[in-house]
Formats: structure tokens, C-alpha cells, sequence
């Protein structure tokens, strides 16, 4: 909960002005009136003996025991600093600014950020309290949190000396409160700022009466009365009239609350709320909060699960105000308001779908969040913690619920099937191709739509596709050909590789045939070879293998046609999603007279195979190889199932 895992107190001050008295009275719950050391050695006060549940240290200090460099070593170790005087004696009181404060200040720095206690010791031999003098040195010495005036004889407010002290670390007031101005620091408004409007589920601009409970209930564990609701309110308004509107809290008025707790001496309250919201004590959000640990085998990919999708979808239905299904460029800045900058640059408008003015529609939205998590997953759990996910879905620890890591490839290699949703395509074919048009006609983009800009086109476009009637993501990826035929690590790991030639260019094919004898003949990616600007006169390539024979040769599925013009087909997408998906049919041809008996009666019965009409006979005895796998798959696990649960009254499992 705490930055501090135990809190170390250095008690210094002139001799002879109750320092030891106190700690030992501390311990012994008495006043020790004979045989008062010098010095009391170092004592620990166990985490279940104090308020805060903190291991804490006190340490003494004594200038006739203890050399200089001890006590600036003291000093530099301390979380905090009770400077101990004598109320009754002045020239204690004169050595706090003349002698202590400057000695720790050159010590540590003058802007340093220790916070120090003033105890006013024996205050049962002062006719008058000391406050009226200590509190000018308050207001001189920002460092100072408060003034403690105690009896160490009469056993008066010792355990508070303490309590405060320890507070004064683990809810130290100078991240949050400038004394000087009487006003929340910038850095805890920026803080509180973010806090409210995650709290503020409808985004209506106030915190309603079910918003305050909630906040009640999750950052203190106890529900608010309707009366002590009422009463927060009344307290706000009559200070502040804008602090609450239609019988809602604003922002205004939830900054005030929390300047008011920090007033009254409550700042535990704040940081309470702070550290809910993942906050250490520089008011910074800690890298456990914002990246908790998550391991990702080699061989795995990540993928947003369930419960990812619903928080992500909610949060756009939150900011989609004019509930139009789109984000408008002031919709998209409000909802990362709650991040440190904006992390989406005009090149997403162009990697997934947007409406007729380039707005990202719901659909890209979470496009562009699925190609996220598979690319960087890191990125996405540290804006779901931004986005206040572990708030609103407070059943869950943290944000990994909102991540699937799949298993190895390997393993979906071996097994011939695979539970993933998201595949990576790379697109490779030299330059003038039509790779860009082909990544745009994915998330439904002509060449000539007005949404294009061609200063922000993206390398990556992601859509969903249908495989067998199983919704997948695809993400295609364009890989910029250098002038070397040599692709990076990066450049292969992928799950279909799609090589595509302009089919009216006769030296284009030769550059798709290399780089698929180079580095995917021997590998285990499958390959679909795209021959792109269809629309145009076909030209004899200059290889000594013509595309269709190429395949043939080396096993692949025939040569597919593409074209920009018109209305772009998607069934060129679902195949390569296919091939993603059962990467073990690679090369594989149905061609028994048996198989092709059931592949006609499927074509003429099932809608579910319609798209396969018309193809070529090799392409419809691949896609049907996939698809009756599917259905195998589906009778075998049925199978399996079946005799397990036969089995499961006989054997413990």
C-alpha cells in the first residue's frame, strides 16, 4: 500500500530537552525519573502495534555519545525528523531556526523532501503553550508538517508525537498542499483530476449519488448514507455554490473536499485515494499498476480476452456522446484524456475502419486495440491502468484479465488447430505491387476515398474476417522492400505470408518467387501468392516459372486475383485467414473421387461454403480440406467429451 516498508524517526534537539525521556516513555508507558540515559538505543515498534501496520525505527540522538559524522549520517537515513525542544526554555526554541533547520537543510539539500516534526517537550512547566512562537518558523520552513506539544512526565500526547511522525511519511502533506498558497499542489490536482473522471462512469460531468458510493465502496470499503451524502454535498455547496450540480458532485467541488481533508489535518484521506488509483508518493503511477508482470512464452502471441473487449467497448460507448458510433477528433482527445499524452496518431485513422469521415468507428476502435495488444502488449495493459480498468472492473486485480496468452505455435502445429483469434499477415512484393491498396481494402478503403491521406498511410491494417463462421482478426502488415533481398527476424514472424506481383509488370513475380525460395520454402509459415491489379491485361512474367506452375511446383494454393477497382472481394482475406488458422493443410490437395463427391454435395447444401463457388477446382479442394477439418475437429472433440463425461463418475480426473 505504501512506498515505505518501515519508517526509520530521528529524534534530535539541544541536551537536556527530553528526547531520550520521550522514547523511553514511549516504551515503558512511564516516566523514567532515575537513571535517564544519555542516549536510548535504537527501538523497533512491530507493524501490529502502530496505526499504520509499518514497521517503525526511533532513533536518539546525543551530541556527548555520538560524533558529527554520525549525525549526518543519522540525518541522511532518516524518513523523518523530530526536532525536540523545551517549551519552558527559549534557547531551545531559538536553536530550531539558528542551529537544527540549517543543519539539515545543508545536510539534504534546502529543497529536500524529508518531512520534519516540531515536539515541544515538558509542556506541563510552561504557563502558555509555545505555538504562537513556532508558528512563524512553520511558515518559513515548508518541510515543517506539524507541531507537537507534548509531556513526557504527565505522559500527554507521547503516542501522538510518534503517530504523527510516522504519518508525516506515509501521508506526507508536501506532494499535495502548497501552505504557502492554501491550495492543492498542480501535480495532486492533475492527479485528483484524472481520479474524478474515471469515477465519472456516464461522463456527465458529476459524480452522482450511485458514482460517490462506488468511490465509497472502493477506495474505503464502506458505503455512504444517504444522510452523510446529503451532508457532503450541503458542506460543498455552502462553500463553493459550483461544487454540486443537479444534486451531482463536480470537479470543482470533489478538488475542494480533498483540499478541505487536507486542512483539517486528514490527509490520510487523500492518499488513501491516490494510492487506490495507483499513485506513490511523487504522485507518479507505479510500474507494477501501469505494467504488471505478465510472461509470454516464446512461441505465444497475446490477445485481448472477453472481459478486455467489454471494458474497452464501454469506455468508447463512455466518450461516443452523440452516440453516433464513431469517435468525432474531440470524442477520441476526451477519452484518453485520463493518459499522460495522447497516444494515437493520425496513421490509426488509416489501419482501420472508419465511417464516411474518417472518424474510427467502434469496430476500428477495438481493431486498433487488438493490434496493439498482439504487437506490444506492454502498451495496452499500461493504458488500460490510465484508463482506470482495475476501477471499473474492480472484481479483477489488475489488467492482465483483460489479456489471453496463447500457447505456442508449436503446439497448434502439432495438434492441427488453434484457439487463436488474431493472426499477423505480411504483406511482401516490391514496390508498385498494390500492397498498400490491398492493406486498405481490408478496413473497406478505396484508393480514391476522401478519408486517405497519404502523408499518414500506416504499414499495419486490421479487420475482422469470417473463417467458417468464427469472427478473426487479421493484421496485415506491409513490409517496405529494401534494397537487399535479405528480411529481418521481424519481417517473418508472421502467421500467413502473402507474396504479391502486379500482375500487368512483367518483372514483378521474379521478386516474389526469390524471396519465397529464400525464406519460406523450408519454413512452416503457409504462403498465398496474390496477383494484384487484376482489373488490368495480364502479361507473361519474366521467370522461367509463370506464377500458376510456381505454385503447382512447390505446393501452394493457386495464384489469387486482387484488384482496388469496384468493390474490392474479402474472400482473398478469409483465405489467407484460413491458412493462418489450419497452417498443417498447407500444400495439402483433396483430390479423392470420395472427396470430391462430398465437396459438390457441401457446395450445392451448405451457405456456409457458398464463397467457394466459382473458384478454380484446386482452390475449392483446399478451402474444403479446411472447412471439413473444422467439422472433424468439432465431431472429435464431441467425442471426446462424451466419453469423458461417461467416464468422469467412474475415474477422479
Amino acid at each position: 500500500m505504501y512506498g515505505h516498508r518501515d519508517v526509520r524517526i530521528l529524534l534530535l534537539g539541544d541536551a537536556g530537552v527530553g528526547k531520550t525521556s520521550l522514547i523511553l516513555t514511549l516504551v515503558s508507558d512511564e516516566f523514567p525519573d532515575e537513571d535517564v540515559p544519555a542516549r536510548a538505543e535504537e527501538i523497533t515498534i512491530p507493524p501490529d502495534v502502530t496505526p499504520e501496520k509499518v514497521p517503525t525505527h526511533i532513533v536518539d540522538f546525543s551530541a556527548r555519545d555520538q560524533s558529527d559524522e554520525i549525525l549526518l549520517e543519522e540525518i541522511e537515513r532518516a524518513d523523518v525528523i523530530c526536532v525536540v525542544y523545551a517549551v519552558n526554555d527559549k534557547e531551545t526554541i531559538d536553536n530550531i531556526t539558528e542551529y537544527w533547520l540549517p543543519l539539515i537543510r545543508n545536510t539534504l539539500s534546502s529543497d529536500h523532501s524529508t518531512p520534519i516534526i516540531l515536539v515541544g517537550n515538558k509542556s506541563d512547566q510552561a504557563d502558555a503553550n509555545s505555538l504562537e512562537t513556532v508558528v512563524p518558523i512553520m511558515n518559513d520552513y515548508a518541510e515543517i508538517e506539524t507541531c507537537v506539544e507534548c509531556s513526557a512526565r504527565n505522559l500527554k500526547n507521547i503516542s501522538e508525537v510518534f503517530y504523527y511522525a510516522q504519518k508525516a511519511v506515509l501521508h506526507p502533506t508536501g506532494p499535495l498542499y502548497s501552505a504557502e498558497d492554501k491550495e492543492l499542489k498542480p501535480e495532486c490536482k492533475r492527479a485528483l483530476c484524472r481520479i474524478f473522471t474515471i469515477c465519472d462512469l456516464d461522463n456527465d460531468g458529476t459524480l452522482n449519488d450511485y458514482e460517490l458510493n462506488l468511490f465509497q465502496r472502493r477506495c474505503f470499503n464502506a458505503p455512504l448514507q444517504t444522510q452523510a451524502l446529503d451532508d457532503v454535498k450541503a458542506v460543498v455547496r455552502k462553500n463553493i455554490p459550483e461544487g454540486v450540480m443537479n444534486n451531482g458532485l463536480t470537479q470543482i467541488g470533489f478538488l475542494f473536499l480533498h483540499t478541505l481533508f487536507i486542512q483539517r489535518g486528514r490527509h490520510e484521506t487523500t492518499w488513501t485515494v491516490l494510492r487506490k488509483f495507483g499513485y506513490n508518493d511523487n504522485l507518479k503511477l507505479t510500474a507494477d499498476y501501469l505494467r504488471p508482470r505478465l510472461r509470454v512464452g516464446r512461441g505465444c502471441s497475446t490477445e485481448l480476452s472477453h472481459l478486455g473487449y467489454q471494458f474497452l467497448t464501454s469506455h468508447f460507448e463512455k466518450y461516443d456522446q452523440d452516440k453516433d458510433g464513431a469517435l468525432s477528433p474531440a470524442e477520441l482527445q476526451n477519452l484518453f484524456q485520463t493518459c499522460p499524452m495522447m497516444p494515437w496518431g493520425p496513421d490509426v485513422n488509416m489501419t482501420v475502419c472508419t465511417n464516411e469521415r474518417g472518424w474510427i468507428t467502434l469496430q476500428g476502435y477495438l481493431a486498433q486495440w487488438t493490434l496493439t495488444t498482439l504487437l506490444d502488449v506492454s502498451r495496452t495493459l499500461e493504458l488500460l491502468a490510465y484508463f482506470g480498468y482495475r476501477y471499473v472492473m474492480a472484481d479483477h486485480e489488475n489488467q492482465l484479465s483483460a489479456i489471453i496468452v496463447t500457447r505456442d505455435k508449436k503446439i497448434d502445429l502439432q495438434k492441427r488447430q488453434t484457439s487463436r483469434n488474431v493472426f499477423q499477415c505480411n504483406v511482401i512484393g516490391p514496390r508498385g505491387a498494390g500492397k498498400t491498396a490491398f492493406l486498405q481494402a481490408i478496413v473497406d478503403r478505396l484508393p480514391d476515398s476522401p478519408v486517405i491521406n497519404s502523408d499518414h498511410l500506416s504499414m499495419y491494417a486490421v479487420n475482422t474476417v469470417q473463417v467458417y463462421g468464427q469472427e478473426k482478426y487479421l493484421l496485415l502488415h506491409e513490409i517496405d522492400v529494401g534494397l537487399t533481398d535479405e528480411l529481418t527476424s521481424e519481417d517473418l514472424e508472421c502467421d500467413v505470408v502473402c507474396l504479391m506481383y502486379d500482375i500487368s509488370d512483367p518483372r514483378t513475380f521474379e521478386y516474389c518467387a526469390r524471396m519465397y525460395k529464400l525464406h519460406f520454402e523450408k519454413s512452416h509459415t503457409p504462403c498465398l501468392l496474390v496477383a494484384g491489379k487484376s482489373d488490368k491485361h495480364p502479361v507473361k512474367q519474366d521467370y522461367a516459372v509463370q506464377p500458376a506452375a510456381f505454385c503447382t511446383q512447390h505446393r501452394l494454393p493457386p495464384p489469387q486475383t486482387f484488384t482496388s477497382e469496384g468493390r474490392p472481394s474479402r474472400d482473398i482475406y478469409m483465405k489467407l485467414a484460413t491458412l493462418a488458422a489450419y497452417p498443417a493443410v498447407k500444400g495439402v490437395l483433396v483430390d479423392h473421387p470420395a472427396a470430391v463427391w462430398v465437396r459438390d454435395r457441401l457446395l450445392a447444401s451448405s451457405p456456409a461454403f457458398s464463397h467457394l463457388k466459382g473458384m478454380p477446382e484446386e482452390s475449392k479442394n483446399l478451402w474444403l480440406f479446411v472447412g471439413v477439418g473444422v467439422v472433424v475437429s468439432a465431431i472429435g472433440a464431441y467425442v471426446a467429451y462424451r466419453l469423458i463425461s461417461r467416464s468422469g463418475s467412474k475415474t477422479d480426473l
